[in-house]
């Protein structure tokens, strides 16, 4: 029962997606294929479960040259409890001024843009990604809950929600806890949505993208399986240089 009861609250979420979210997608993937094309890099962020739509865009099937994961293995769990675990986790990403230090590895640029994901919008690490970002002249582009941001009161210092500092906002069409499906005698419910919402977004994104590369004639390299046989065994070697090529041409690492 949980798992069709699942199945039709995330078709939902994905279809209000569709229908309410289209226009701000568009908006993101015009900004993101202007600095692709121009050489430069979409940096991209999340922490705790919002990684997880960090790590699919770049290096992922059907990636292109361009996406640039910022990920912190301290801002990733590898364990539940101990060491890397959520709890550690959970505290990290509160604590302000954390980011700033793991972003100065980054020499973020002008010209550029970050999508920062984040379901709630209120801790501190994508918040201080965001203003680290606007700071220095990127555009910001965040993945988040529309109803938390409206409902939800801001925690941090700033007074800000990270949808407060988006040039894009776009509304995951996720409810406030995340969680989908009711149990009967349990007034918590079960079945996380915003992965999957953000992932779908980032792909709509991703897509919308190549296809405005594209119409603009940008030489797009493309992460691409193995069991595309029309493609030559040598073509993931010019993915990774492209790659190489295009952060060190914009950072320093």
């Amino acid at each position: 029962m949980s798992q069709l009861e699942y199945l039709k609250k995330i078709t939902e979420v994905i279809e209000k997606i569709g229908d309410e979210q289209t226009e701000n997608i568009k908006a993101a993937a015009d900004i993101c294929a202007e600095v692709i094309n121009s050489g430069k890099l979409v940096h991209l962020f999340g922490s705790g479960h919002s990684v997880l739509p960090v790590q699919d865009v770049f290096p992922r099937y059907g990636g292109v040259v361009g996406w640039h994961p910022c990920m912190d293995p301290r801002l990733m769990w590898n364990n539940v409890i101990g060491p890397g675990g959520a709890r550690e986790l959970l505290w990290i990403e509160r604590q302000e001024g954390y980011i700033r230090n793991f972003l100065q590895s980054y020499n973020f640029q002008q010209g550029e843009a970050i999508i920062v994901y984040s379901h709630g919008g209120l801790n501190a690490a994508p918040i201080e990604a965001a203003m680290y970002a606007k700071e220095r002249g990127l555009k910001v582009i965040a993945i988040t809950s529309g109803e938390n941001h409206k409902k939800a009161a801001a925690v941090h210092s700033s007074g800000n929600k990270l949808g407060d500092l988006a040039d894009v906002l776009i509304d995951n069409c996720c409810p406030l806890e995340d969680a989908l499906v009711a149990i009967p005698d349990y007034y918590q419910k079960v079945g996380a949505s915003s992965t999957v919402a953000a992932i779908t977004i980032s792909q709509s994104i991703a897509s919308e993208t190549a296809l405005r590369l594209q119409k603009l004639g940008h030489k797009m390299y493309i992460f691409v399986s193995p069991n595309v046989t029309e493609v030559p065994k040598e073509y993931m070697h010019e993915v990774y240089a492209s790659y190489t090529e295009t952060v060190l041409r914009n950072h320093n690492m």
